[in-house]
């Protein structure tokens, strides 16, 4: 008989956050970017993964933000995500990132 390969489901965090990997230090995504990515429109569902992310910071979930550029939540607070983006070369200006447009990587 030969043998046969059982495909190993990845569950949606999963896939997130292997996309996410793709979002190089000095960009940011944002959870729909992140949701279209994926295939989907399950945007708060892309939030709740990033707020469960046990692989941070390798999985870096400080770089994804509001679909208008501001900040959005973090498990470590908005003032650790702050700072981690700003380390990067992000610059930020009452809550939202400067350049917005220039810095997003896009998964559409």
């Amino acid at each position: 008989m030969p043998a046969t390969h059982q495909l190993k489901e990845t569950s949606f965090a999963e896939r997130c956050y292997r996309l996410l990997r793709k979002v190089p230090k000095g960009k940011v995504t944002t959870y729909q970017e992140l949701a279209h990515g994926l295939g989907t429109k399950a945007y708060r569902a892309v939030g709740t993964a990033m707020n469960k992310n046990p692989y941070a910071p390798q999985v870096p979930c400080h770089r994804v933000v509001k679909s208008d550029g501001s900040i959005g939540g973090f498990a470590h607070g908005s003032q650790k995500k702050i700072a981690m983006l700003k380390a990067e070369g992000i610059e930020i200006k009452q809550g939202r990132i400067v350049d917005f447009e220039a810095r997003l990587k896009s998964f559409s």
